[in-house]
């Protein structure tokens, strides 16, 4: 079934604008079209908009999903310029100003004038993609729940394992990746062992867990340089977590992960629960888009090599932000994506009013306003320009500036709120896990992979296969 986007258009002759993706790129950009004479459309798979940097604290129990993924269609609904749509984009048409999106079995075809690709990216297993089956990685919400339930469970499992050896496999804990999304998980399983489960349990102490962190580079947090990769490793240390720098996964399975070390021997480390944190790849859509313009080319992650106005070539209504650009000096983070989402919105605006020349467009200029990732319960490690600093300042700055970029007071009140809660006392309130959490998407791969699906369209695949399945059913009552 297919929808003609001529539907979509609710004022006659207004400017055409379609977003690709809901994350801080692309509803920013939506944000920044509010009061122009322009009608949007905002696609994306999911229905809200993720704020990735606290995943880990999902995975942990230390939030809900909904603290940090509010869902577009409400954040967006005084907006009247706008209309979201959920579904998986399966085409771009730069010839036809076209983008196919599909919902199940409903596909919708939406024209455009102006393009924003806002896509992002996903994890990267260098190559290996079997890894995903026993150590999912930390880009959505689906894998900060698998994760939890992984986590919590292996506790539960050595909680009755009668084998000594298999105990000691359960309580084992490998994250993969030694950047802030892996620096931040390893602390706070550590600090959950330590402190949320102490007492908790009968057959085990969960603080004489292992929590071993693998980095391939030199120093953790390499991009924010060694010294501050040091502080992060001195704290890591003294809450119990093994670091093993200059090391990388060359296997994992079931039972473990095999590690080869940069003197070129091999480690083999016997755990149930692994993290991978170790890289990204862009959006299969760069290459997609990619393909259709003379001359544009994608970098080793996938992402667009873009104009210096962040279009692609030929194509000044084409835009590419956030993760899917690749731009000299821009981090693939937060900050990167608003500030080329403020740039793509104020160019439409200008196109619309008559007053853009696509040829002598100001150059999009980023604004390094810092990172910072937290090690722990009060610290952090943070560089602003050339100041860098850690402990408990940085952890302070870190709460205020992840409570600035929350989505809507009610999140940040209750993430607040839950932070309190948390850092003062030893409980945490999202500590529930459920078979699904853990199963589901196993489930789906196996569905998916019955049909002999493309690994990339497993996800919507396994999809219409259940809503084929329950219908068939519905049938036959």
């Amino acid at each position: 079934m297919v929808h003609e986007g001529a539907a979509l258009n609710r004022t006659e002759g207004r400017h055409r604008v379609v977003i690709i993706g809901s994350g801080f790129g692309g509803l920013q950009a939506a944000k920044s079209l509010k009061r122009s004479d322009v009608d949007v459309t905002l696609i994306s798979k999911t229905t809200s908009h993720l704020f990735q940097p606290l995943l880990y604290q999902v995975a942990t129990g230390i939030l809900s999903e909904g603290e940090i993924a509010p869902t577009t269609r409400l954040v967006l609904r005084k907006q009247k310029n706008v209309r979201v749509m959920l579904g998986e984009v399966v085409a771009i048409d730069l010839a036809a100003k076209t983008v196919t999106s599909k919902l199940m079995a409903m596909q919708t075809v939406v024209p455009f004038d102006s393009l924003i690709v806002a896509a992002g990216a996903q994890q990267s297993y260098f190559g290996n993609d079997q890894f995903a089956t026993f150590a999912p990685g930390m880009k959505t919400i689906d894998d900060a729940l698998e994760l939890r339930g992984r986590i919590l469970g292996a506790f539960e499992a050595a909680e009755v394992a009668t084998d000594h050896a298999e105990r000691e496999r359960r309580l084992t804990f490998v994250v993969v990746g030694g950047g802030p999304t892996g620096v931040e998980l390893a602390g706070q399983i550590a600090e959950l062992a330590e402190r949320t489960l102490a007492g908790a349990f009968r057959t085990i102490t969960p603080s004489e867990c292992r929590v071993i962190l693998v980095e391939g580079a030199g120093a953790l947090i390499p991009p924010m340089g060694p010294k501050l990769g040091a502080i992060a490793q001195r704290r890591l240390e003294k809450l119990g977590v093994e670091i093993r720098l200059d090391s990388l996964v060359t296997n994992v399975d079931y039972t473990g992960v095999t590690v080869k070390h940069k003197e070129g021997d091999e480690e083999r480390i016997d755990c149930a629960c692994k993290v991978w944190s170790a890289g990204v790849q862009a959006s299969p859509l760069g290459l997609m888009i990619a393909e259709q313009t003379d001359g544009t080319q994608t970098d080793r992650a996938g992402r667009v090599v873009v104009e210096p106005d962040l279009t692609v070539k030929g194509h000044p209504n084409v835009f590419v932000i956030g993760d899917l650009m690749s731009v000299p000096g821009v981090p693939g983070m937060a900050q990167g994506a608003l500030q080329g989402a403020k740039y793509a919105a104020a160019v439409i605006k200008r196109s619309v009013a008559g007053r853009d020349d696509p040829a002598n467009r100001a150059p999009f200029k980023y604004f390094d306003k810092g990172s910072m990732a937290t090690v722990s319960r009060f610290s952090a490690v943070a560089q602003i320009g050339k100041v860098e600093f850690g402990g408990f300042i940085a952890w302070l700055a870190w709460l205020v500036l992840h409570l600035v970029y929350l989505v809507g007071y009610k999140n940040r009140f209750t993430t607040l709120i839950n932070w309190f809660i948390t850092f003062i006392s030893h409980s945490r309130g999202q500590m529930a896990i459920t078979s699904q959490m853990i199963y589901a998407r196993l489930a789906m791969d196996m569905l998916a992979n019955q049909h002999n699906r493309p690994a990339q369209q497993s996800a919507l695949a396994a999809v219409e296969e259940a809503e084929k399945l329950e219908r068939e059913r519905g049938a036959q009552r």
